[in-house]
């Protein structure tokens, strides 16, 4: 399934949020990295892409179909929007509240592929020991994972992810993002998350999209957006590429060096 924004713009009240946002065709198995400081516009656009908001101008295209001319069920079949605020009923078990998730897209009768299904997202998070755990008794990090395993197990065709790992340590933010990694691959999605971490973006995703107070700034694969002077603009900071010795690129950053000198007097 390919996606394609094109100059899409979206207003709150009289106060426009994105201007003219146009991405190049993003193909079917592409992680897309969402990148930019608080506030650039990428919670807007995640929220006009799974039709929460409408734009002012601009079209989104998922497999040559406009998002906005679909019906409000089919859009929400193919398009699964995970946002930073995490909520789902306390009363419900892991298990349930995942497969609650898998049965919007169909029928309430719960059959063995369903509960297999379900299995094996929880299995794949490591979240098999939670699955008869009330929602309300999980930490925010486990919480998060679930969300998570309620976007995965849907199958969608785009999957939207706003700051996946925001709440998790080291080890699960690379648990869950080489899940999605391979979850995009395999499947045939195209998925997008919103990351802070630029270096968790160069490890996991294929391209970048760089926002800045609403407009994008820099498009493409991963290493080459990571290398334009644009980083550092955009995050008020002195960045050089590096290479790791697994041969994969990092980003080391540093306050410019008058605003680091401020810091230490």
């Amino acid at each position: 399934m390919t996606l394609i924004i094109d100059r899409l713009n979206v207003s709150y009240g009289s106060r426009q949020v994105l201007h003219d946002v146009s991405t190049r065709v993003l193909e079917p198995g592409s992680f897309i990295g969402l990148i930019g400081p608080n506030a650039a516009g990428k919670s807007t656009l995640f929220k006009a892409l799974a039709g929460l908001i409408r734009p002012r101008a601009g079209t989104m295209e998922l497999n040559g179909k406009s998002l906005d001319a679909l019906p409000r069920a089919e859009r929400a079949r193919q398009v699964v929007y995970m946002p930073q605020a995490y909520g789902c009923n306390a009363a419900l078990t892991v298990f349930e509240s995942v497969l609650l998730a898998l049965k919007q897209k169909g029928g309430w009768r719960v059959g063995a592929e369903q509960v297999e299904r379900v299995s094996g997202a929880l299995h794949k998070l490591a979240l098999a020991n939670l699955a008869d755990r009330p929602i309300g008794a999980l930490s925010g990090g486990q919480a998060q994972m679930v969300a998570v395993a309620q976007s995965l197990v849907r199958a969608p065709n785009l999957m939207l992810l706003d700051e996946p790992t925001s709440a998790l340590d080291l080890h699960h933010q690379l648990s869950i993002l080489t899940r999605i990694h391979d979850a995009a691959r395999d499947g045939g999605m195209v998925v997008i998350a919103a990351l802070h971490d630029l270096n968790l973006a160069a490890k996991f995703c294929n391209r970048l999209v760089l926002l800045r107070d609403g407009r994008v700034v820099a498009e493409g694969p991963t290493r080459e957006v990571l290398a334009l002077p644009a980083i550092g603009e955009t995050y008020r900071v002195e960045t050089s590429l590096e290479t790791s010795r697994s041969g994969n690129p990092y980003v080391d950053a540093r306050l410019p060096r008058q605003n680091a000198m401020r810091a230490v007097a």
